[in-house]
């Protein structure tokens, strides 16, 4: 299934404009988690604030002793300004995430976002979630791999693994892009090898599965995106 590329877009300029600049903010990182409905930040000072989306809305938590709070607000029908005066964010920083940043654009033009499509969407991160966490028990130890994070310039699930000496690669899925409008896994290696089958590597950057695909393979999505990825990296060890 393609998703809405409207619903693509508006999460993609939140994660960035309010929810990564939350974080780095706080903490001077920019770098993202799944989380429950979608993703957010990790807890950040001073008072354990988390900033995050679920589904179509988007989520303030506060654990402050005494004063734990859930406030909660639509994306649709709100701008960029109005989501960062409710999570506190400053829009007039200077923010550069990477080379794949959306623009600021408009802040205060309101946003169009169809709550079952961003559900949709956000459901896609959960299952991606779910499949490198089964890849992340099937790794060597000496693969060293990172947690899994949501970068969000490209807007997309990795972690990163050592497949052998010098050999480090990417394991991840995003939700649909220029390259592939179809949520989809990929295998990135970091270096030119393509060990084994060249039909396996059938992209620019490494390997690549749509959803559509992976669903064909077997009707557990997490275990046929999973075999996927550690096939990628098995190759490359």
């Amino acid at each position: 299934m393609v998703p809405s590329r409207t619903a693509l877009s508006s999460l993609h300029l939140v994660a960035v404009h309010v929810v990564a600049r939350a974080r780095l903010a706080g903490t001077g990182r920019f770098s993202l988690r799944v989380t429950p409905g979608g993703f957010g930040t990790p807890d950040l000072p001073p008072h354990c604030r988390r900033i995050r989306v679920s589904g179509p809305n988007l989520v303030v938590e506060c654990d402050t002793p005494g004063a734990a709070s859930v406030r909660m607000t639509p994306i649709g029908g709100s701008s960029l300004a109005d989501l960062a005066r409710f999570a506190g964010v400053d829009l007039t920083e200077p923010l550069d995430v990477g080379h794949d940043t959306p623009p600021l654009g408009r802040p205060n033009e309101v946003l169009d976002l169809d709550p079952e499509a961003a559900t949709e969407l956000t459901d896609w991160f959960e299952v991606v979630a779910a499949l490198l966490d089964r890849v992340l028990t099937r790794l060597p130890a000496s693969a060293t791999p990172t947690l899994p994070r949501l970068w969000p310039e490209h807007f997309d699930v990795a972690i990163e693994a050592e497949a052998g000496p010098s050999r480090r690669v990417n394991l991840g899925g995003s939700p649909g892009d220029r390259f592939c409008p179809e949520p989809y896994l990929y295998v990135g290696p970091w270096t030119a090898d393509r060990p084994g089958e060249a039909e396996f590597w059938n992209a620019p950057f490494g390997a690549f599965r749509t959803r559509t695909e992976l669903e064909g393979d077997s009707p557990d999505l997490v275990e046929a995106g999973a075999a996927f990825l550690l096939a990628g990296f098995g190759r490359l060890q």
